[in-house]
């Protein structure tokens, strides 16, 4: 929990019962692990990396753009300058997605 406190600190002001409830909050929602280790408690992530991507975008997406993914990824390409290279993936993956449906 020190280590966590001591990186929240470096950008924002947070204080350590405010770091404690966050972790804790977090445990609660299956987000983290904790283990006691003598009086330290041991925090680690209960979720792989992609779960936990596909679960705040798919939460993004049914809160920002109704549940719909085409206007997010309308909103994406039509906000930021896309390489010809960034398009033809995207294109190689609706292709890939529409030859498994």
């Amino acid at each position: 929990m020190k280590e966590i406190h001591g990186e929240l600190i470096k950008k924002k002001d947070v204080g350590y019962t405010t770091a404690l409830k966050i972790m804790q909050n977090m445990t609660g929602k299956g987000l983290l692990t904790r283990t006691l280790n003598g009086k330290s408690h041991l925090y680690a992530s209960a979720l792989k990396k992609e779960e936990t991507q596909r679960s705040l975008l798919n939460k993004f997406i049914d809160t920002a753009f109704a549940g719909s993914a085409s206007n997010l990824m309308m909103q994406l390409l039509g906000n930021k300058k896309t390489s010809k290279e960034e398009l033809d993936e995207i294109k190689k993956l609706i292709d890939d997605m529409e030859q498994n449906q």
